[in-house]
């Protein structure tokens, strides 16, 4: 069977699928809370059945609680004044552990979006590149070849599978419908299906995939100004958080610690301070921009 990693797991992947038949009939009843989550692995091409991956997370996450509450209770008992706080290493690690059973349950997921920016990043020039070649009278397969083996990431991989399901004897249109329907991104299946379709009705290819990039565009010119648009109070924001709060505060400080008499000490403590705190934003307000940025853009 294919490894199938679980994030947070202090065992190998292959022993913790193992060992982790014991969590199946819980893992059943909790598959019930999650319906997408079967789509999600399958998006994510991890091979394992949705309540399989559950018993995984389940055993992983036990696993953790018993190490976290053995590993938090030692330092309370070096480190706490009462020995009494000891009593609050299994509740201080099940809150954790639930956080990372978590995290374990969304990783498809986020395995799943991961391949989504990977083929939409590069759809719309690979799209231009098969219509322009399919126009020039190459053959389809051979463009597909092409695009399999050029440099368009995840996109190029997808096409790499189409390549092997025809080297095999399946027809062209089959190989793209079963590709469509394992890809999660939405502009990718809509695009491959117009295709198909216009395979099948007979139209000129050429045509049918100038329609698609046409759209496509449309579209990619459509996130660009919603991109724009949500930039402008993320400006504004970082502008009042990242630069007016913290020349405002150093100098209040500043004037503070010459009323108080603060030492040099505790006044570089209070700006190192102001300095993490203002490097934590900067760090979360280039990750918001990136996540807020459309896949269609691509990297330039």
């Amino acid at each position: 069977k294919m490894t199938v990693k679980v994030p947070f797991s202090l065992i190998p992947p292959n022993k913790l699928r193992q060992q982790a038949r014991i969590f199946l009939p819980l893992s059943q009843k909790v598959k019930k809370l999650l319906p997408f989550l079967k789509i999600q692995l399958r998006y994510a091409q991890m091979e394992i059945e949705a309540r399989e991956y559950l018993a995984m997370c389940l055993l992983a996450t036990t696993i953790f609680f018993v190490f976290s509450t053995i590993l938090i209770g030692i330092n309370l008992a070096l480190f706490a004044e009462s020995k009494a706080a000891i009593l609050l290493a299994p509740l201080v690690a099940l809150f954790i552990s639930l956080f990372v059973f978590l995290q374990q349950v969304n990783y498809p997921k986020l395995m799943a979006n991961k391949r989504i920016r990977g083929v939409e990043r590069n759809l719309l020039p690979a799209l231009q590149d098969i219509m322009i070649q399919t126009n020039a009278g190459v053959p389809l397969f051979n463009v597909l070849v092409g695009i399999s083996k050029n440099d368009y990431g995840e996109l190029s991989k997808e096409f790499a599978k189409v390549v092997r399901e025809i080297n095999v004897g399946e027809p062209e249109v089959d190989a793209l419908e079963k590709m469509v329907t394992k890809n999660p991104s939405l502009f990718f299946r809509r695009a491959i299906w117009q295709l198909v379709n216009g395979m099948k009705e007979g139209s000129d290819i050429g045509t049918v995939l100038h329609e698609i990039t046409n759209a496509l565009t449309s579209e990619q010119t459509i996130q660009i100004q919603n991109y724009g648009a949500r930039l402008n109070p993320l400006a504004m924001f970082y502008m009042l958080v990242v630069v007016v709060a913290p020349a405002l505060g150093i100098t209040f400080l500043t004037i503070l610690s010459s009323f108080l008499g603060l030492s040099s000490l505790a006044t570089q403590f209070v700006l190192w301070g102001v300095f993490s705190i203002v490097l934590f934003f900067q760090i979360m307000f280039i990750g918001l921009i990136k996540s807020k940025r459309p896949n269609l853009i691509g990297d330039t």
